[in-house]
């Protein structure tokens, strides 16, 4: 299979018409379209499984061109178009695919419609026949199915994903893939044709042939058959499910493990950093009660304590007064208002007006309360004495109380230093405590999953070893009608064509996947320069194996660009042999060479591993084409050079659109 050409009408960034040749000489079978990140070449790479399978990796699936869309009036409309040109098995095919877009009466794009898939093919008078409508679809398969174009179209992001799926869980059609390029589908498909999972193979159309009236147990017996059928049939698909979701098991619990290993401090980290913050909030309930209770003393003697120079100061000035110890205690002025008022003193001389004891009370009442001075100030100097007393203390107190105020200030800022520290080194680190709950859910999923597998097994054996009895007991039934003789005659020609073909299909599968491992080892070695080689087991895992070390055995864990390594050197190897079987005449296998189509596939290699990759692809691939970002793609010139056929750049005018232009 050759791409010949390709034009894009309003395709995401590729406004109006825009077409592109590819090289298809097979000298220079390499095409390059250079531009940076973000100028098409992503979109143009889509382009392809958007015209052939109508489905792109974006997450907006509208592809219409922005600007186009913007410009569309009410009731108006546009179409995307994608129309592929390729040379496949001696035809020429036009795929195309459109996709019309339109408005509504206020100008709002609508939900388009469904794409349009059109195929034509030119005859063998020359004239273009279109491939009926309900066959397109059937046709595509027949030329690229689309489990098998994601080893043609991939960018690099997908390589790095695909390096993971090639070493480990795949799923049975990962191998059925492969076994397709290398060209073992025929073979396959014989098989199946003889003795397959379908009621409608060869062997189980004669089985059900036979005349069951002559003896009624023969019903029975393919009853039975038939229900040991259907039950291995569900085992054999749950235990292809097993083992991939026992793979991802095994994996989630590795990386798990991994990351527990990775993470082993944080548990003490956190532990310490919780510690540091309990510590915090204690620190700021010991400021609260501290502030608290020095504004509380400041309140009740602070005043006392300023005011303590001003009292000690009247206090001895008070001191040399004369009428501080004049007044008598504990009498009132109403005492002795009384006594004058009764004429009687308490000691019984009377009280006449003007008499000697009359002047002297009367003498008196200018010296006690409510008229007495000196009373007062006596009673001032012992409220004074007693305040005095108690703001002594009070600086050293408010002292203290500050300075515990203060240096909360420097040990909290240790402490948020201390916390900040932690938090930098947790940071990227992850929970151990939940990183054990998945890692111990995964595990078990594993064992629990392995356990099903056996039971299955067992189940399986069990069952094929009662289907077996039947088998035999129909065997000898059948043998007492002619009419069944006959059946069972053509059942068992049917059952040695089937055993025949089966045991030249393992001897060629296993020649094939042999031969596949050493080509990639080849290209292995040439692209990535180490003491690494790579082993291919009969489910068409790859092994990465240490060749340095003579007593070690086994997958080892791989670089990047290690992994990158494998998956070009995987990819290349399977074009390789598809190309080398279409090109051998006497070949039992059947294979068409594909194009390699690769969005930004050498990003991840150095410069070295670029020059190798450039080297290899060209003598591998019948045909190369490479959207490449304009650093990469100078280097990619450099090493191709007379391998490059056809160059074309991404002139990008906006972010809504591209041209392509040729170089």
């Amino acid at each position: 299979m050759l791409l010949k050409s390709m034009k894009l009408t309003n395709f995401r960034q590729f406004k109006e018409t825009q077409s592109i040749q590819f090289s298809t000489d097979s000298e220079k079978n390499v095409t390059i379209i250079m531009g940076e990140n973000g100028s098409g070449k992503t979109t143009l790479a889509q382009a392809f499984t958007w015209c052939l399978y109508g489905d792109t990796d974006f997450d907006d699936k509208v592809v219409l061109n922005k600007a186009v869309a913007k410009n569309l009036g009410p009731n108006d409309e546009a179409t995307v178009r994608v129309e592929l040109s390729v040379l496949h098995a001696d035809f020429d095919y036009t795929m195309i695919r459109e996709q019309k877009y339109s408005t509504d009466t206020v100008g709002v794009l609508k939900r388009p419609n469904n794409p349009v898939f059109k195929m034509a093919f030119k005859g063998s008078d020359g004239q273009q026949e279109f491939v009926k409508e309900n066959e397109t679809e059937l046709r595509m398969k027949e030329i690229l199915p689309k489990e098998l174009s994601r080893y043609f179209f991939f960018d690099g992001e997908r390589i790095g994903n695909m390096s993971k799926e090639i070493r480990r869980g795949k799923s049975r059609e990962f191998a059925e893939a492969v076994k397709r390029l290398l060209g073992l589908s025929a073979f396959t498909a014989a098989l199946d044709h003889l003795n397959g999972r379908s009621q409608n193979t060869v062997i189980k159309s004669y089985a059900n042939q036979y005349d069951s009236k002559s003896d009624s147990t023969i019903a029975q017996y393919r009853s039975e058959m038939e229900n040991y059928d259907a039950r291995i049939e569900k085992i054999e698909d749950r235990l292809s499910e097993i083992d991939t979701e026992k793979t991802i098991a095994e994996d989630k619990a590795q990386e798990f493990e991994t990351k527990i290993e990775e993470n082993k401090d944080s548990e003490r980290l956190a532990q310490e950093r919780s510690r540091l913050k309990s510590k915090l909030e204690g620190l700021r309930i010991s400021k609260g009660k501290n502030v608290s209770a020095l504004i509380d003393a400041f309140n009740r003697r602070g005043a006392f304590w300023m005011a303590t120079k001003m009292i000690n100061d009247a206090l001895e000035e008070l001191a040399s007064a004369e009428k501080l110890d004049t007044g008598i205690p504990d009498i009132h002025a109403r005492t002795i208002e009384y006594l004058i008022k009764r004429k009687t003193c308490i000691c019984g001389q009377p009280i006449e007006f003007g008499n000697s004891a009359y002047i002297e009370l009367n003498k008196v009442l200018d010296y006690i309360p409510p008229k007495s001075i000196g009373t007062l100030i006596g009673q001032f100097v012992r409220e004074c004495e007693l305040k005095s007393k108690s703001a002594i203390d009070t600086f050293d107190v408010m002292s203290m109380q500050y300075g515990d105020i203060r240096s909360f200030d420097t040990d909290y800022a240790d402490i948020i230093s201390e916390i900040d520290t932690i938090d930098k080194r947790l940071e990227g680190m992850l929970n151990v405590g939940e990183l054990q709950k998945k890692y111990t859910f995964y595990n078990g999923e594993a064992k629990n999953l392995t356990r099903e597998k056996e039971n299955l097994i067992e189940e399986r054996g069990e069952l094929k070893t009662r289907r077996g009895r039947c088998e035999t007991q129909i065997s000898e039934l059948v043998l007492k009608d002619d009419n069944n003789k006959r059946i069972a005659r053509f059942q068992a020609y049917a059952t040695y064509m089937y055993q025949y073909l089966s045991k030249i299909y393992e001897e060629k599968e296993t020649e094939t996947r042999e031969q596949l491992e050493k080509t990639v080892n080849e290209i292995f070695k040439n692209i990535y320069n180490g003491g690494f080689s790579l082993a291919i087991d009969e489910k068409y895992n790859i092994q990465i194996m240490v060749d340095d070390f003579e007593d070690y055995i086994g997958d080892v864990e791989t670089s990047t660009a290690q992994s990158i390594s494998v998956i070009f050197a995987f990819i290349a190897g399977v074009i390789k042999m598809a190309r080398e079987n279409n090109n051998e005449e006497n070949s039992m296998l059947i294979t068409e060479a594909y194009p390699l189509v690769m969005d930004a596939p050498l990003s991840a290699f150095d410069k070295t591993r670029i020059q190798t990759v450039c080297d290899v692809l060209p003598k591998v691939a019948e045909q190369v084409i490479i959207f490449i970002k304009d650093t990469d793609g100078e280097i990619a010139e450099e090493n191709m050079g007379n391998k490059v056929g056809t160059r074309y750049k991404f002139e990008k005018h906006n972010e809504f659109e591209t041209k392509l232009v040729g170089r």
